[in-house]
């Protein structure tokens, strides 16, 4: 992510209270990011309306079809997500930021045109709802998408309370007009939906505009051919969709689900569990990035300075040993964070639950879900690891492990019936971040080699 490593130690520097929770409060909103906040607004939302409501029927829609709005929306921007975050990462590094701004205008002219071309294809010969709900839904895709892909340059922003007023002023916004709209139904709640993003997407926008200049309004240099790595773009589709592959699964098993409103299925059983599980990453995403994109970053930067600067071995050597203990000491710090949240809620699981209305019947799952999002985000750090390195071909054989081990674990538990329900995701994510973890050790231990014979080879 861009600059955010330089942001956070500034809000850090002075040690001070208001500046650690500014931290880690800005680190747990971009790391986040919309889709956990869409998971708090879509509880919420369905929250008010069953308690309010005599007939809430059409919460239930407006969930699932929220729901597969954002899994299109990931699985669809994920390519071009990671391909701009590379191509802003270098132009920032380069001192070249005027290029940054015409780019993601560029970005946003192809994911407006490919979600709406997709969607109005979609809409038109799948779905068999109201002219207004298949509109709604449109607008609903192209805006998430877009708001994925402003999402790639907020991190090298120095504009923090503007960026956490946004989120939360567009989700409070969300839920709002949800709840005053309802009165009109599956529309309602979904044209609260569409109006709280608009607001969201156009407030990000004026401060991406108010932080970068250029002369020109639109470019699309980030597709060059030079600029394009293609193991990017399928790992950015691979991660989304292994993290949508079992749900996907449930959904479209008619042993597991239930038609909702044609063509989207729900599964009742395992969705409101996995979604719940998903609420808990913040703080481990909030550690992960203060300390991979500060602690480490630092790290990385001064090594690499060292060798290109031509510095003794012996303080090279000292570097890449507080550097890899900076590794070890974030990846224990996620685990610690991260456990202690998975213990807090495991204990008040039946609380949580039946807060939120739910039968202590899905606690078992809850618990299973529980550990493995909690996996996830060391996940998430191995993947940050590889990409620094730029080992784009192990990151992206590891979400292909992902994405198959999900499928083929989760099919599995399918046939083994309700008692496995949950293990395929969470075993799927333990084996690729165990082989990740392997990989990033490996990849390590190899480091000083490996860029000493590249220089060589350069010099040569």
């Amino acid at each position: 992510m861009a600059g955010i490593g330089f942001r956070l130690r500034e809000l850090k520097k002075g040690d001070t209270l208001s500046g650690l929770l500014l931290a880690y409060g800005f680190a747990g909103i971009i790391g986040s990011g919309p889709w956990v906040l869409s998971i708090v607004g879509i509880l919420l939302i369905g929250f008010i309306h069953t308690e309010s409501s005599s007939a809430p029927y059409f919460v239930e829609q407006f969930q699932i079809s929220v729901t597969y709005l954002m899994a299109t929306s990931l699985i669809l921007t994920g390519p071009l997500q990671l391909l701009l975050t590379r191509f802003i990462a270098d132009k920032l590094y380069e001192k070249d930021d005027k290029q940054v701004l015409p780019n993601l205008i560029g970005a946003i002219c192809i994911v407006i045109a490919v979600s709406g071309t997709l969607a109005g294809f979609c809409l038109a010969y799948l779905f068999t709802g109201s002219v207004l709900y298949r509109l709604l839904m449109l607008s609903g895709l192209v805006i998430l998408s877009t708001i994925w892909i402003v999402v790639v340059v907020l991190s090298g922003l120095k504009a923090y309370r503007e960026i956490l007023l946004a989120f939360l002023l567009g989700y409070g916004i969300t839920v709002w007009a949800a709840k005053e709209l309802g009165m009109f139904g599956l529309e309602g709640l979904l044209s609260g939906f569409v109006v709280g993003h608009s607001i969201l997407l156009f407030m990000l926008l004026i401060v991406v505009f108010n932080s970068y200049s250029s002369n020109k309004l639109i470019a699309f240099d980030f597709m060059r051919r030079s600029q394009i790595f293609i193991s990017l773009a399928f790992t950015g589709f691979l991660y989304n969709m292994a993290i949508w592959a079992d749900k996907f699964i449930f959904w479209f098993n008619p042993e597991t689900s239930s038609a909702i409103i044609s063509p989207l299925r729900a599964s009742e059983l395992y969705d409101l569990p996995i979604f719940l599980a998903y609420l808990s990453i913040i703080p481990g995403m909030a550690v992960f990035l203060l300390r991979m994109e500060t602690d480490f970053a630092e790290q990385y930067t001064k090594f690499y300075d060292a060798i290109n600067g031509g510095a003794p071995l012996k303080i090279i050597l000292q570097i890449y040993e507080e550097m890899v203990a900076t590794i070890k000491r974030g990846f224990i710090e996620i685990f610690k964070v991260q456990g202690m949240t998975i213990a807090i809620l495991l204990a008040i699981g039946d609380k949580l639950l039946a807060w939120v209305g739910i039968s202590p019947f899905y606690k078992v799952l809850l618990n299973i879900d529980l550990i493995a999002v909690g996996i996830q985000v060391l996940l998430l750090a191995v993947l940050n690891l590889l990409f620094y390195f730029d080992y784009r071909k192990d990151a992206l054989y590891l979400c292909l492990l992902f994405v198959t081990s999900n499928i083929i674990f989760t099919l599995l538990s399918q046939y083994l019936g309700p008692i496995f329900y949950g293990y395929g995701f969470a075993l799927s994510v333990a084996l690729t971040t165990i082989v990740g973890m392997i990989i990033v050790s490996k990849r390590l231990n190899e480091l000083l080699y490996e860029t000493f014979m590249l220089r060589y080879r350069t010099n040569n």
